[in-house]
């Protein structure tokens, strides 16, 4: 390898990894499973009520009601669509709906937000956010 290739080298490998950066930020991420998803277009298409709850891992309280919301999309298969939208996988999407500090739930009817909450809720308050 010649010494004066070595800023070519550099060059590239920075292009590189900027380009493995960006198509990994681009990638779509896939549902952690029953309840879990990172599209929220049920919200649009739904004919039932829909709760989205905006979490992150690391937050205490949002693995307080994590189990709770689980529990409330399987009673309310049918009834309503119970989503839970990491904000740490999906950050643009938490912003584009204005959420701040988490967990924050979101309820929709019709595709327009009906009822907004901050922080650890009970499932009865989810319930009622989703008019059942």
């Amino acid at each position: 390898m010649n010494k004066g290739n070595i800023p070519l080298w550099i060059a590239g490998a920075v292009l590189l990894y900027i380009g493995w950066i960006a198509f990994d930020m681009l990638r779509p991420v896939s549902g952690g499973g029953m309840g879990h998803t990172t599209s929220i277009s049920a919200v649009r298409t739904a004919k039932v009520p829909v709760l989205v709850e905006f979490y992150a891992d690391w937050c205490g309280p949002c693995k307080v009601v994590g189990p709770m919301v689980e529990e409330l999309a399987q009673e309310l298969k049918g009834k309503a669509v119970v989503i839970r939208i990491n904000v740490d996988e999906d950050p643009k999407l938490a912003r584009d709906h204005g959420v701040g500090p988490i967990p924050t739930f979101i309820a929709f009817k019709s595709g327009r937000e009906i009822g907004r909450q901050i922080g650890g809720i009970p499932k009865a308050q989810m319930r009622q956010m989703l008019g059942l």
